[in-house]
C-alpha cells in the first residue's frame, strides 16, 4: 500500500483529492479550455431554475402497458427534452432534439415509437448509434419499455454473430438498432432493406462524424424512403453535421435544452503530475480516498488501457477494462459488473464516453488527455448524471 499523499477538501463536493500546483505551466490548448470552464464551486451551491414538465408520462396518448412499463421504471415526470419531444413525435413530426448527456434522449425518441409501432404493427424503426455499447443500452432499454407489447427489435453490432442477426431480419421485426459497420454489412449482403423503413433515428450523430462514420450515414440517408419520420438526437451540432441535417429532415421541429457545455453538477479539476514514474501511484492513492466508490478512468489506447487496469487488479483493487481488442461479450460482462457494483473502476478508452447511462459515477479521471476538448466533455459527462453531483479530475504531466 502506498503512502498517502497529503490532501485538501474540496469544499465543493466534500471530497478530498490532491492539490494541485498553485502556478501550472501547461502547453496543451485543452487544459487551457478545461482551466477556463473548471466548477471550483460546490456543483450543489449552483442554483438552477428548476424545470416544470407540462405533462406526467401518464398525461401522453400512449397504451396502457407502456405507460405501466415507464411507471415500473419509476418515473413519473419527464426530463425537459421528453416533455417536449415526446407530444412533437407522436404528432409524427420531424425532430432535432439538443440537449446534454444524460437527460433522456434514448426515452425521448423509444417511448413514442414504441406507440407508433403497436398502432402500426408492418411499421419498421431504424435505429443508428455510434457504438455498440450504446447501441445494446437502447435495446435494453427497448425491452424494458415494450415488455408485454407486440413489438420486436433487432440489435445488429459488430462482435456478434453477424448469421444469427442475419435469421433474426428474415422474422417480423419493427425496430432495427445497430452501429454503421454492421449495417452496412447486412445491406451490402442484402439481408437489410432500408426502403422499408418508414421511421429512422439518428442518435449522437456528431460522434458518428468524429469516428468517421459520415460517409455511412449518407449512404443510409440516400437508401431511406423520401417520405419518413426522422429523428436526430445529439449534443452537440458541428459543421459536417449541419450538411448532413438539410438531406435527413423534412421542417423539424428543434428542441434545445441544452444550457452549456459543461454540466453544473460535475465539479473539475486538473491533478498536476510531476513525475510520470509514479502516475501509477497518484491513481491508486486517489482511488482509496474515501468517496471514490465508482471510477471511470479514460486512457489513450488500447493496450495503456488493459496495463493498467492489469496493475491496479494487482494492487487489489476491483477493475476491470473495455476497449476495442476486447471481446463485445467481454465488454458487455464488464459493464454490467460495473453497473450492478461488482467492481469499483472501470478502465476505458473513448469507446465508453458516448451516450452510456452508468447509474451512479462518482468520479471520472482522464488519466490521459483527450485528444479534443469536446471529447472531455462527453468523457465527464458520465458522471453529475441526473441531477447528481459528481466529480472530474484530469491527469497532466
Amino acid at each position: 500500500m502506498q503512502n498517502r499523499r497529503r490532501y485538501y477538501p474540496n469544499n465543493a463536493s466534500g471530497r478530498n483529492f490532491p492539490r494541485p500546483s498553485r502556478r501550472p505551466q501547461y502547453n496543451y490548448d485543452i487544459v487551457r479550455a478545461i482551466e477556463a470552464v473548471k466548477i471550483v464551486s460546490q456543483p450543489s451551491a449552483v442554483i438552477n431554475e428548476e424545470y416544470v414538465s407540462k405533462y406526467k408520462f401518464t398525461d401522453f396518448a400512449i397504451n396502457d402497458i407502456l405507460k405501466r412499463n415507464i411507471l415500473e421504471k419509476n418515473y413519473l415526470y419527464p426530463t425537459p427534452i421528453q416533455d417536449q419531444a415526446i407530444p412533437a413525435l407522436l404528432e409524427g413530426k420531424d425532430v432535432i432534439g439538443i440537449a446534454n448527456t444524460g437527460t433522456g434522449k434514448t426515452a425521448a425518441f423509444l417511448i413514442p415509437l414504441i406507440e407508433k409501432t403497436t398502432k402500426n404493427k408492418s411499421e419498421k424503426v431504424l435505429i443508428v448509434t455510434p457504438t455498440r455499447e450504446l447501441a445494446l443500452q437502447i435495446y435494453e432499454e427497448f425491452k424494458s419499455f415494450a415488455k408485454g407489447l407486440p413489438v420486436k427489435a433487432v440489435l445488429c453490432i459488430g462482435g456478434t454473430g453477424l448469421n444469427l442477426q442475419k435469421d433474426q431480419l428474415k422474422n417480423d421485426y419493427n425496430f432495427v438498432i445497430g452501429t454503421p459497420g454492421r449495417l452496412k454489412d447486412l445491406i451490402r449482403t442484402r439481408n437489410l432493406n432500408l426502403s422499408l423503413f418508414a421511421t429512422v433515428v439518428l442518435d449522437e450523430t456528431d460522434r458518428m462524424v468524429d469516428i468517421g462514420f459520415i460517409g455511412d450515414i449518407k449512404l443510409f440517408i440516400s437508401l431511406l424512403p423520401k417520405t419518413r419520420q426522422s429523428l436526430f438526437f445529439s449534443a452537440t451540432v458541428p459543421t459536417k453535421v449541419k450538411d448532413i441535417l438539410y438531406d435527413f429532415v423534412q421542417d423539424p421541429l428543434t428542441i434545445s435544452v441544452k444550457k452549456s457545455e459543461t454540466i453544473n453538477t460535475i465539479a473539475q479539476d486538473i491533478i498536476k503530475v510531476v513525475d510520470k514514474n509514479k502516475k501509477v501511484d497518484l491513481l491508486h492513492d486517489l482511488l482509496i480516498q474515501e468517496g471514490f466508490d465508482k471510477v471511470l478512468v479514460f486512457g489513450r489506447t488500447k493496450w495503456s488501457i488493459q496495463k493498467l487496469s492489469d496493475e491496479l487488479v494487482k494492487r487489489g483493487f476491483k477493475a476491470g477494462a473495455i476497449h476495442g481488442n476486447k471481446r463485445q461479450s467481454q465488454r458487455t460482462r464488464v459493464l454490467e459488473q460495473f453497473k450492478n457494483n461488482e467492481i469499483q473502476v472501470l478502465l476505458a478508452t473513448d469507446i465508453a464516453s458516448r451516450g452510456l447511462d452508468i447509474n451512479d459515477v462518482s468520479h471520472v479521471i482522464n488519466y490521459d488527455l483527450p485528444n479534443t476538448f469536446e471529447d472531455y466533455i462527453h468523457r465527464i459527462g458520465r458522471t453529475g448524471r441526473a441531477n447528481k453531483n459528481g466529480v472530474a479530475l484530469t491527469f497532466v504531466e
